[in-house]
């Protein structure tokens, strides 16, 4: 199994990202999928997830109204759309894959596949 995270980079604050992450090696429609991020020195903490089915998202209330999650279970596919970033969004955002089928959790430990990061470094 594994999860390929893209679409990191360096923007100015008030810019937009896409990171798009794809899995592979197995289907992941019954499991929620989801972002997390860690910035230098801190520890990792959610994003953003989306139930198996798409009909259920969550937002830290950082990235609320300025982050949007999506998926296509089609295409084993989950990216994070986000707008107005702000220089404290800097950090590797990864992709994870729920543990559990149908739940839509947002802690860390209930994610057991995870992507290997994608910088994202907003400049002031």
């Amino acid at each position: 199994v594994q999860l390929q995270a893209s679409g990191g980079g360096l923007v100015q604050a008030g810019g937009f990202l896409r990171l798009s992450c794809a899995a592979s090696g197995r289907r992941f429609s019954s499991y929620a999928m989801a972002w997390f991020r860690q910035a230098p020195g801190k520890e990792r903490e959610f994003v953003a997830t989306i139930s198996w089915g798409g009909g259920g998202t969550y937002y830290a209330d950082s990235a609320k109204g300025r982050f949007t999650i999506s998926r296509d279970n089609a295409k084993n596919t989950v990216d994070l759309q986000m707008n107005s970033l702000k220089p404290e969004d800097t950090a590797v955002y990864y992709c994870a894959v729920g543990n559990s089928r149908w739940s839509t959790p947002r802690v860390r430990n209930e994610y057991g596949y995870w992507g290997q990061g994608t910088l994202v470094t907003v400049s002031s």
